[in-house]
């Protein structure tokens, strides 16, 4: 059974905590699991948890890492020196290695050893500072794999929301909105919701920008000129998408079942109703990769390192978004 690798995220964040009190918590999945990391980081961390850590000797380099009648795979990828760290200061050699942890967890995949990949938090900065000109794990992986659009999702039990834009000034939404890049949302929501998610048909729904879907152009025309031309060419090509709707309603008929995902045309339009639904659990699902990828939905958390108090839920629930996309997952490579 192939393994989830768990890369460690910034041995300096919250990531490593993280791993061990999962680790910890249980139950796991059946799928072993492999964390691309650093042995004296992890075994520092249990040291300031208070968490008894056992570790033994595997095949191929690793070590089984132990707590209580839970083990997981230690993929050992640095040699760091936790006793320099400051939460929120990671040097050049901590930026290396967090890139080392995701190139490895992606050679492992395309070797065809792992079935999914699981992404810890990491300091983008710092990786740049280390000579990888990359804004985050999504365009690194992209260009790994020669993917031209790639497609951000945030989901939980209760909702899934995908972007059209993402990180942008809200004043500059308008201008990226294209026909275009709205129906490339779409197809590639509707596409992994089948191949990844299991779903034979899912549902669409589309949401307009402007409030009341802009009133017949009181409001606003992008609805006509690029939203309702994207929905259509959509449903030609037989996908189950609706829209443009209001978003102040439609996201109540979400959240009961009715629509299988939500396209939001930026960022705070869909995050704002996600987080109150999954505030905790949240899982960031990258979406248009040969690859399942899955994260956490937060960032490196400095303020909690060696606290205990962080959640370790999105965690989890990235974990059982991994082991589900992965078994429902139609094979594909990054050549097709």
């Amino acid at each position: 059974m192939l393994p989830l690798v768990i890369t460690m995220g910034d041995p300096t964040g919250i990531g490593p905590e993280l791993i061990l009190r999962t680790l910890s918590a249980g139950p796991l999945p059946e799928k072993p699991l492999v964390v691309a990391g650093d042995q004296g980081v992890l075994l520092k961390t249990a040291e300031q948890l208070g968490l008894e850590v056992r570790l033994s000797d595997s095949k191929n380099g690793r070590k089984v890492v132990s707590v209580g009648d839970n083990s997981l795979l230690l993929q050992p990828l640095s040699e760091l020196d936790p006793d320099s760290f400051t939460p929120g200061s990671p040097d050049t050699a901590c930026g290396n290695a967090m890139v080392d942890y995701i190139e490895w967890a992606i050679a492992e995949w395309l070797a065809g050893r792992a079935a999914a990949m699981v992404t810890g938090p990491i300091n983008k900065a710092a990786i740049n500072a280390a000579g990888y000109n990359f804004p985050g794990h999504t365009e690194l992986l992209g260009e790994r794999c020669g993917s031209e659009r790639v497609v951000m999702m945030l989901a939980g039990d209760c909702l899934r929301v995908t972007l059209v834009t993402i990180h942008t000034a809200l004043s500059n939404v308008p201008e990226l909105l294209t026909t275009h890049k709205i129906l490339e949302t779409i197809r590639i929501t509707d596409q992994s919701l089948r191949q990844q998610f299991g779903l034979r048909n899912p549902r669409i729904a589309v949401l307009a920008l402007n409030p009341h879907a802009g009133e017949q152009g009181l409001f606003g025309g992008e609805e006509e000129h690029f939203i309702r031309p994207a929905i259509e060419q959509a449903q030609r090509s037989g996908i189950a998408a609706s829209g443009p709707h209001s978003a102040d309603t439609l996201f109540y008929f979400a959240a009961r079942g009715d629509y299988d995902a939500v396209v939001c045309m930026y960022h705070d339009q869909g995050l704002i109703p996600l987080k109150l639904l999954h505030f905790d659990d949240a899982v960031n699902v990258t979406l248009g990769l040969p690859i399942v990828r899955t994260s956490v939905d937060h960032g490196t958390a400095y303020d909690l390192v060696g606290t205990g108090r962080a959640s370790i839920a999105s965690l989890q629930a990235a974990i059982q978004m991994a082991d589900h996309m992965s078994s429902s997952q139609k094979v594909t490579s990054c050549d097709d």
